[in-house]
């Protein structure tokens, strides 16, 4: 087993894309605005004020930090922030791209449960890594739609 990923990218979607950050912040602001309302005026508790906040801004919260991805023969390692997930090659079942990434499926066909059971994998800004990517990802689990 080789220490040296055959493939290595990092992807940061709020640095990456300005357009779309300022839009999604725009809408955070909206959301937070609203959910203020209805926790501390109508309700008198703002305890679900923060909770719902929490919630809301942890599910997003990958879009707001780099994600470092590494391919290795035998493994994926992916970095987020102080996370770091491991997955063989053999977990997955079929793979299939997107404009913006590629989502590795536990299934042998897609199923709409992908993203909760597979690996969604963002290329970078400039995409230099897909062709390779694609091309490793087809000898590695060889299921492609």
């Amino acid at each position: 087993m080789s220490n040296n990923p055959v493939l290595s990218w990092t992807s940061h979607p709020l640095k990456d894309f300005p357009l779309s950050s300022i839009l999604l912040l725009i809408f955070i602001l909206l959301i937070s605005i609203g959910l203020w309302e209805i926790t501390f005026r109508s309700w008198e508790m703002p305890l679900f004020f923060y909770l719902g906040m929490l919630v809301f801004i942890v599910t997003l919260f990958p879009y707001f930090i780099p994600t470092k991805y590494e391919f290795y023969d035998e493994k994926i390692v992916i970095f987020y922030f102080i996370i770091r997930i491991e997955k063989r090659y053999e977990d997955f079942g079929c793979f299939y791209a997107d404009k913006k990434g590629v989502m590795l499926s536990t299934f042998k066909k897609p199923r709409r449960l992908d993203s909760f059971r597979g690996q969604s994998i963002r290329f970078s800004k400039d995409q230099s890594e897909k062709e390779e990517l694609l091309k490793f990802l087809e000898l590695k689990i060889g299921n492609k739609f």
